[in-house]
């Protein structure tokens, strides 16, 4: 597991773009006795790993995409690469499922018990493309349960709300003219962008609370002396509900095409894609959390304490000394988070538990150099093997005890 995080660490690779990164991965199942299938979904850096014959089948859902421009050498102080990085810790995550699937197949095989280990080569994650086609295809229909974690600077049951998304480009095209000579030929494209953009603040104050509405400028045409034919935007479009995202979505729209008509342009509106909130399920939560209990959480040399000291100087993070600490007691409602992710849409499909662990110190956030730097050394191991002994005794109940599995349909 260490060598396999370590060369995904090394070989970063942005989303569907993944051809090293899902072969070591794929390599390593492959050794432990698995059978690889790939272009899951059409994605040619997706794959199928499979073990087993009959119920129950236990899906592992692993990612290994990088993110652009977050290159890190495995140090405590900012020493960025070209290219992409590990700042979200896929090179772990992706490692650690395959390590739990390993880890329940092996123990299924010492007690001859029926059942099938799946693990999933998930790509492009990060853009909120892979497990959202996947699911659509229709390659996690028979699952009885998914199985995943993310790592984070603490160790818990992930009973999260991650959000509902809608990612959406507004085009919007006008007429070129010379900006001085003749700008009452002209029909700006950027005004209409920019006008757009106003139109959104403004809704800002007419949306609930978890309501997130976040852009960029993608591109816009020639220099200042021209009346620009051509501006683009990227949106998204976030809540802890999806019948609130449309609803924003759809008012943001109507903003792109009031823009439109003031300026005398046109506006194309693209989904890029889109995914709903996490379905928490509280049986899989209490079984995995019941699991988790018995398993000590890692332990620390003092140069991984040092590291972690450096780090958080480096980085300013407001953690007062404490850098690491055990494992959180599971909540009693679920927690609404501000970020998103595809395994969203798995959760609507078939029970769906994810973990979280501690693969950096309290205080680093995700997408951040900090994350990065020990996503590639040993703190983020150890987090990533403690999140696979979790996820593999978590699931062996499953196995073990079907009935954990018919509450979990039930509730579901």
């Amino acid at each position: 597991m260490t060598e396999t995080a370590d060369f995904i660490f090394r070989h970063p690779e942005a989303s569907l773009r993944e051809g090293e990164s899902s072969r070591a991965l794929a390599e390593m199942l492959e050794g432990e006795g698995f059978t690889v299938e790939w272009n899951t979904a059409g994605f040619e850096t997706a794959f199928t790993a499979q073990w087993g014959s009959g119920k129950p089948v236990i899906g592992f859902l692993a990612e290994y995409d990088a993110l652009p421009g977050m290159g890190q050498e495995p140090v405590s102080h900012q020493q960025s690469q070209n290219g992409p990085g590990h700042a979200c810790g896929h090179n772990l995550l992706g490692t650690g499922c395959a390590g739990a699937a390993v880890m329940l197949k092996k123990r299924m095989e010492a007690e001859d018990l029926p059942g099938t280990v799946r693990v999933y080569g998930c790509p492009a994650e990060e853009i909120v493309v892979g497990k959202i086609r996947m699911n659509e295809a229709g390659v996690f229909d028979d699952l009885s349960a998914a199985v995943t974690w993310h790592p984070f600077d603490r160790n818990r049951v992930s009973y999260d709300i991650w959000q509902a998304q809608d990612i959406k480009n507004y085009k919007f095209y006008g007429t070129a003219a010379h900006a001085s000579k003749h700008p009452e030929m002209g029909r700006s494209a950027l005004d209409a962008a920019e006008l757009m953009n106003v139109g959104v603040n403004y809704l800002r104050e007419h949306v609930a609370d978890d309501v997130r509405m976040h852009y960029t400028y993608t591109n816009t045409d020639g220099p200042a002396n021209i009346v620009p034919a051509f501006a683009s935007t990227n949106y998204f479009i976030r809540s802890s509900k999806w019948e609130r995202t449309c609803d924003a979505s759809e008012r943001v729209d109507a903003c792109a095409r009031g823009a439109a008509t003031m300026t005398g342009t046109r506006v194309e509106i693209e989904r890029v894609t889109c995914n709903k909130e996490m379905k928490v399920n509280r049986t899989l939560a209490e079984t995995f959390y019941e699991e988790m209990e018995k398993i000590p959480v890692p332990s620390y040399t003092e140069e991984e304490i040092r590291f972690a000291g450096e780090i958080s100087e480096n980085a300013g993070f407001d953690n007062a000394g404490v850098y690491f600490t055990g494992l959180e007691p599971l909540e009693d409602e679920p927690v609404p988070l501000s970020i998103g992710t595809d395994v969203s849409d798995v959760s609507h499909t078939v029970p769906t538990v994810m973990l979280s662990a501690a693969a950096m110190c309290k205080g680093t956030p995700l997408h951040h150099w900090a994350a990065a730097a020990q996503a590639g050394m040993s703190i983020g191991q150890k987090g990533m093997m403690y999140a696979a002994e979790c996820m593999a005794a978590g699931a062996y109940r499953l196995v073990k005890e079907p009935e954990i599995l018919e509450r979990a349909w039930k509730e579901m």
